[in-house]
């Protein structure tokens, strides 16, 4: 059982697969036309959204953009055809002006989510909010307080929760079928290479100046045992820490880059020559020029300029490479996560044991056996890296700001803050050790 699904013709993820085209089922006419918004971060995540607007120029239309990157504020405003009085170089200049869309789209570091929220949220904007909320529980509170304040819709960008196949398995565990749901195991696999160049080479290397893994990374599978499982942590503990990219594991030969003529470059899976040069992979936080006969060179200057140029093993990363929680639910459900570097796939895993059955899948498809009748059945649907809730998520957002009405969305600001809540709880637990009661 199960559906194929659109796919975008152009439209793509970080992996490059084809994102998925939501159901028109889940969409009603606009009162007032296609939504305006400001996109604030015109990077990897702020083109994935703000790309619907190309697709669907019905429903949104993005009308300005704030991005300190020359090439990339270019690129977005031409591609979204912004007229010049709306292109801003940081997003404080977005707000000096009188509010002049319905939405801020906010994609900026992890670290400047804060700021362009809060002053947005004053000033009668509603807002779609890249994860993590903030690398801070006290302001994800703040604007947590000031969006019920003002009653201003807030979505998490929590995509994970607007895809069919979570979608799909959720209903499954609600509906009774598997009689009482006793315990989950959830897996995130990473990828080595995803691993290497995110969270040791990229923006997410250090924690303390963005934000610990398990939220720039994991808050979307927190959030999705909490919504599966239907019911608040009573208690969790967690384990993990950095046990390979360090100095001390570094290869003799090994040199600062991977361009210094390092002796073991050949035969190292984390190579940047390899990875970037010649095979040409995970390039979309590269701003490469148009003519593609120019990108070998621009590669290389990266290479040789940037932090994805240098040895994984001399970087001044500080974030896990193993991370393994478990949960007490208050509805008596347990559950383990674990989330894993050193894996050669990614994609989510997930099993779930019931009284009357257990569910095994892997977001691509699952396995329902009923213990009562041993009969077997599987749903299945391409998909891609977040399961087709991209766009979901974005079309929901746009329905839920059109018609004035937040429960068109199930990652509104209330629903999301508590998996931020379980990672700061997991942090302390894994630093501190201990197991914490009343998440």
């Amino acid at each position: 059982m199960g559906a194929v699904l659109p796919l975008s013709a152009w439209a793509k993820n970080e992996y490059g697969e084809s994102l998925i085209i939501p159901a028109e089922i889940h969409k009603r006419r606009l009162p007032k036309g296609a939504i305006t918004a400001i996109t604030c971060g015109a990077g990897n995540r702020g083109n994935v959204y703000g790309n619907y607007a190309v697709e669907f120029p019905e429903e949104l239309d993005i009308v300005g953009v704030a991005e300190p990157i020359a090439i990339r504020n270019e690129r977005y405003a031409e591609k979204h055809n912004i007229s010049k009085k709306n292109r801003f170089t940081t997003w404080e200049q977005v707000f000096e002006r009188p509010k002049f869309a319905d939405a801020i789209i906010i994609t900026t570091p992890d670290d400047l989510h804060y700021g362009p929220c809060m002053k947005a949220l004053e000033m009668g904007y509603d807002v779609l909010l890249e994860k993590p909320i903030s690398p801070s529980e006290e302001e994800c509170r703040d604007i947590l307080a000031l969006a019920e304040k003002t009653g201003r819709i807030v979505a998490v960008c929590h995509v994970l929760r607007y895809a069919p196949y979570f979608e799909k398995l959720r209903e499954i565990m609600q509906s009774g079928v598997l009689g009482k749901v006793v315990s989950v195991q959830h897996f995130e696999p990473i990828q080595h290479v995803h691993m290497s160049h995110s969270f040791v080479r990229g923006n997410w290397h250090n924690s303390k100046a963005t934000a610990p893994i398990i939220l720039a990374k994991s808050c979307h599978d927190l959030d999705m045992l909490r919504w599966l499982v239907g019911s608040p942590v009573k208690s969790l503990n967690a384990f993990g820490d950095l046990s390979w990219f360090t100095s001390e594991n570094a290869p003799d030969g090994s040199t600062p880059r991977c361009v210094d003529k390092c002796a073991v470059e050949a035969d190292c899976p984390y190579s940047a020559l390899k990875i970037y040069y010649r095979d040409r992979t995970w390039l979309h936080h590269f701003d490469l020029p148009e003519d593609k006969e120019l990108h070998g060179d621009a590669i290389m200057n990266y290479l040789r300029e940037s932090n994805y140029g240098r040895c994984v093993y001399h970087m001044e990363n500080d974030q896990p490479d193993h991370y393994t929680m478990n949960m007490l639910f208050e509805n008596g459900v347990t559950a383990s996560f674990n989330m894993e570097a050193f894996t050669s796939y990614h994609g989510r895993r997930t099993r779930v044991m019931g009284s009357m059955g257990d569910v095994v899948g892997d977001m691509t498809h699952f396995t329902h056996t009923d213990f009562r009748t041993g009969e077997k059945t599987v749903w299945e649907q391409k998909t891609d890296g977040h399961g087709g809730g991209d766009w979901k998520l974005v079309s929901d957002f746009i329905q839920a700001v059109g018609h004035e009405d937040a429960s068109l969305l199930t990652s509104t600001i209330g629903a999301s803050i508590e998996s931020h809540l379980m990672g700061f709880a997991a942090e302390k637990s894994r630093k501190d050790g201990g197991e914490l009661m009343g998440v």
